[in-house]
């Protein structure tokens, strides 16, 4: 095991740490131990983007840049990276090309929140060699609030950006040799001398850690373990990240599958699942936000089960089968059944989520996802709908409905699909199926919505799913939307 995380600060200062608090974000870390206080704490939950670094890691032998929530991320899953910070960008006595930008379209006003977007736009000129849409840098600073701006000024300095030409990276090539250098298959074992940070990077090394370590905490993201630390308060021990197990981060397509190992983000999934499921890759713009879903994981979405979580019900919907693994033992078994109740999942100590298996849909599969939320981008959903018909000359094959918000698990809408089956597609079997709907679920009310509002909803989405498949060629989507997709 190696004893130390090492990572490159800047372009130039090589951290070599070998004593650190498992949990410790790396927010903090900069700030207290670095003293680079241009990183602000906002929210110190992943949703204001004051935080905002942009980490740098090897993909495919090149260099991938992603801006990251500093405030939920652990020191600990820096390992092999490269760390920017609003600090790093100024070069020979001058700002960098964004920070200039920001200046002259007068971007700032109180500042707080400024260097979170700086950096934002930074990861945005490594991701975008052109200037992109005006969704896509909606998209772009989505994760970002500002409360002074109106944000015009920053859109202003967007466009500036690009019509003075992108730069050349004088250190890239240093940085990735770099990096490069680092890659091991060493398991990294750090902690502060009473708890300990894991990070494997193997599937076989990482199977046995858990098997040496049944309570450990699997974190991949952190998006929302990180959580449990910022806003819980709680001493994780230990931790176990799956961030440098590559096998894990791959997508393999077969004949009839797409196979999505449990550590491939949101950022990295969207294009290749929505190929097939374009409703999956619309819904997953509005999951969070470009931090987010630049660190968080559909298998992290799975395995902690949430009732709430978005990609969950949408993959239900699919038919997807859910493998796990315990040490040199794996099974599998339909997602749906992964379910058991609230907080509660059928993984034993050590297992964990390896991937999940998407059926390619057929022809005549009508698939569509539905969020309803109060803010259309980066908040939590009331009710989530997932629906999946196979349709034969009029009338329904295969029915696969699946709901989020509306129970204690995600949970198919079981007594809904036996009504649909074997009927006519037409208002009759809507009606009929709606009415199951109110046998299907027995919703809560809570902060976000009321039970009746709740069922009122789901009722409404699966007429919403009639008009959409009916030939009618009603409206029913916003404007002017697009997926938000990058390679």
């Amino acid at each position: 095991m190696r004893s130390k995380v090492r990572f490159l600060l800047g372009n130039h200062e090589i951290c070599e740490i070998d004593q650190l608090d498992p949990t410790q974000t790396v927010l903090d870390w900069l700030r207290l131990h670095k003293r680079r206080t241009g990183t602000k704490e906002g929210c110190n939950e992943g949703d204001c983007g004051a935080c905002t670094i942009v980490i740098a890691s090897l993909k495919d032998g090149q260099l991938s840049y992603r801006a990251a929530n500093s405030c939920i991320q652990f020191v600990g899953t820096l390992d092999g990276c490269q760390l920017l910070t609003v600090e790093d960008l100024k070069q020979d006595g001058r700002l960098h090309l964004v920070q200039q930008a920001m200046v002259d379209c007068h971007g700032s006003q109180c500042g707080f929140c400024t260097p979170g977007f700086v950096m934002s736009l930074y990861a945005m000129t490594k991701q975008y060699p052109t200037q992109p849409t005006e969704v896509q840098i909606d998209e772009i600073l989505a994760g970002n609030l500002c409360r002074c701006t109106g944000y015009a000024p920053i859109v202003r300095a967007v466009h500036q950006i690009y019509a003075a030409g992108l730069p050349a990276d004088p250190a890239a090539d240093r940085v990735r040799e770099q990096l490069a250098a680092w890659q091991d298959e060493t398991t990294l074992k750090i902690g502060d001398g009473e708890r300990t940070f894991y990070a494997p990077a193997t599937e076989d090394d990482l199977a046995r850690v858990l098997l040496d370590q049944p309570q450990a905490t699997i974190v991949a993201g952190n998006t929302d373990v990180g959580l449990w630390v910022t806003k819980q308060m709680r001493r994780l021990d230990p931790v176990v990240s799956i961030g440098r197990v590559q096998s894990l981060k791959t997508i393999h397509e077969t004949a009839t599958t797409l196979e999505i190992g449990a550590g491939v983000t949101y950022s990295d999934g969207t294009a290749r699942i929505a190929a097939f499921y374009p409703d999956f890759g619309d819904m997953l713009r509005r999951l969070g936000s470009t931090q987010i879903r630049n660190a968080g994981t559909i298998g992290g979405n799975i395995a902690n089960g949430s009732p709430i979580g978005d990609a969950t019900p949408a993959i239900i919907a699919m038919g997807a089968t859910l493998h796990l693994r315990r040490g040199d033992q794996r099974r599998a078994m339909p997602i749906e059944d992964y379910f058991i109740a609230y907080g509660k999942q059928d993984r034993q100590q050590s297992e964990f989520v390896e991937r999940i298996s998407i059926p390619k849909p057929q022809s005549n599969l009508h698939y569509r996802v539905y969020k309803i939320s109060k803010r259309f981008d980066q908040d939590i959903s009331a009710v989530l709908g997932a629906f999946a018909l196979t349709l034969d000359d009029g009338k329904i094959n295969e029915a696969r409905i699946a709901f989020g918000g509306m129970a204690a698990t995600p949970k198919r809408a079981s007594r809904t699909e036996a009504v649909l089956r074997g009927r006519v597609w037409d208002e009759e079997a809507v009606t009929a199926a709606i009415a199951a709907i109110a046998e299907d679920f027995t919703p809560i009310s809570d902060m976000r919505a009321s039970a009746a509002y709740r069922l009122k909803v789901a009722q409404n989405l699966l007429r919403r799913l009639y008009v959409e498949t009916n030939g009618s060629g009603a409206e029913t989507r916003l404007a002017g939307q697009e997926i938000l997709v990058h390679a």
